[in-house]
């Protein structure tokens, strides 16, 4: 299949997408569909509206954070779920006790009994970044040198992994491309080639789909733009022509295979725009309106921004405002984050509503997003998917 995507009236990229393979099955043993996505009356968009619509301003503000605290106590992770009512948590390595049934008293801890579960989400990349330290599949350093195949093959098993483990989202598909092996990104990638990592990336998201929401980042894409983004805000004068036929190629794969979620990063394409992609209304209209995403937008650690140490990044708040206004549905925050951090950023956010800085009705759209997500995953039975391939966990 051909696909031409406009990024209004700059670029043209026309990409191929191949064909997938044989359909996975989710815990029920069915095959993989669409349905949970659509947005017929009565599925999960009308009931995501529905929810949003009987929420306070403040709910909805809380619904669309993601937050952590580094514990893996479970009344600890109980009791900040219960007091902050966030739609999502992170795991991170401090979260994480040595086996998968440990993991999961963690994981229900932070789930609680709630009507709807919240996003839990962890960066189980494999290799260098791994979260699961008994995820012993094959990862980028290997895979961007294998066909596509063998890509899906590990992906799916990785993501009945982290399934089994109560997560129900993945940060794991790095879409970013380089050939600069000093590149930070570069053994995370998978693939120095946009057009081969495309492939690996498609087969990747479609592997992992039916078992946890597959994550795409770093939105538009680490390479071109030399520099960490955890210390500083890389930059590129790459123009969005050349960005169409390069580092975009693997990110349109992966949403054209399906990728619920897009994490966008901390840095500048400065020929689109001098602001970070993940406070640019313009990258996210060319994500919505350019490549058709329609699912979660979620940014990179906010805390990120503050580490630069550019005043301009220094307020958490502000940040988390000037992502949402800019198109973000759910904001992320681990570095520089308290247990009071989720909090501040809900009345943040509520307010700037309030004051007229943040349209409600971009708060609204923002919330029903996250909220459908959460009821697709929740009606998945995809928790206990299958793992032909996983040996037995402690």
């Amino acid at each position: 299949m051909r696909r031409v995507s406009m990024l209004g009236a700059a670029a043209v990229i026309t990409v191929a997408v191949l064909g997938a393979g044989a359909p996975l099955t989710t815990a029920s043993g069915s095959a993989r569909t669409d349905t949970l996505k659509s947005a017929a009356p009565g599925g999960p968009a009308a009931d995501a509206a529905r929810r949003v619509a009987e929420m306070t301003t403040t709910e909805q503000a809380a619904s669309i954070v993601m937050g952590h605290i580094p514990t893996s106590d479970p009344a600890a992770l109980a009791d900040y779920m219960q007091s902050t009512a966030i739609g999502g948590f992170i795991l991170m390595g401090a979260n994480v006790p040595g086996s998968e049934a440990a993991l999961r008293e963690r994981t229900a801890a932070v789930t609680g009994d709630a009507d709807v579960p919240p996003l839990i989400a962890i960066d189980q990349e494999g290799g260098d970044v791994s979260r699961l330290p008994w995820d012993e599949f094959p990862a980028s350093r290997t895979l961007k040198d294998s066909p596509a195949a063998a890509t899906g093959a590990a992906f799916a098993a990785r993501a009945a992994l982290v399934a089994r483990a109560g997560a129900n989202v993945n940060f794991g598909v790095v879409a970013d491309t380089t050939p600069d092996a000093a590149s930070f990104i570069h053994a995370r990638s998978l693939g120095a080639d946009p057009s081969a990592a495309a492939d690996r990336v498609a087969a990747a998201v479609d592997a992992e789909e039916p078992f946890v929401a597959s994550t795409l980042k770093h939105f538009p894409g680490h390479g071109a733009p030399p520099g960490d983004s955890h210390a500083l805000i890389p930059a590129t004068a790459k123009t969005l022509d050349q960005w169409g036929s390069s580092d975009a190629l693997p990110f349109i794969a992966g949403i054209d295979a399906g990728a619920s979620v897009l994490m966008f990063g901390h840095l500048a394409y400065t020929a689109v725009d001098d602001a970070p992609a993940s406070l640019s209304p313009r990258w996210h209209d060319i994500a919505r309106d350019g490549l058709g995403f329609d699912g979660v937008i979620v940014t990179d650690d906010l805390g990120m921004l503050i580490s630069t140490g550019i005043p301009e990044y220094d307020d958490p708040v502000a940040n988390a405002v000037s992502a949402v206004t800019a198109g973000s549905d759910l904001v992320l925050m681990i570095a520089h984050s308290t247990p009071d951090t989720a909090g501040q950023l809900i009345a943040g956010i509520a307010a700037a509503v309030e004051d007229g800085t943040l349209p409600a009705e971009r708060l609204q759209e923002a919330a029903e997003r996250v909220m459908k997500l959460r009821l697709e995953r929740a009606a998945s039975g995809a928790v206990w998917g299958p793992c032909a391939e996983c040996a037995p966990v402690p």
